[in-house]
């Protein structure tokens, strides 16, 4: 995921720009109310999939501080495996 490849941001971050890009978001639906204009829909499309992006990141990083990093996930994992395969 693009999270961990971007800097890891903190969840204030993360939900700062969801909020940021809401509101946006809010005010392209009303403008898009008065009439249709291509380029809005345009940026309106942009917008729900940049907003789905951050909810993702936003799951990423809840899981990250509760579980820790995938890698060492992964690694624990392999490890159990490897232990029930040798009992």
């Amino acid at each position: 995921m693009a999270g961990v490849k971007e800097g890891m941001r903190s969840i204030d971050d993360i939900r700062t720009e969801i909020e940021r890009l809401t509101e946006r978001r809010s005010e392209l639906l009303h403008a898009l109310n008065d009439g249709h204009d291509p380029a809005l829909v345009a940026e309106h499309q942009e917008l729900e999939e940049r907003i789905q992006q951050l909810w993702a990141e936003q799951r990423q990083e809840r899981a990250r501080l509760r579980f820790g990093e995938r890698d060492s996930i992964i690694q624990r994992a392999r490890q159990e495996e490897r232990l029930e395969r040798a009992a």
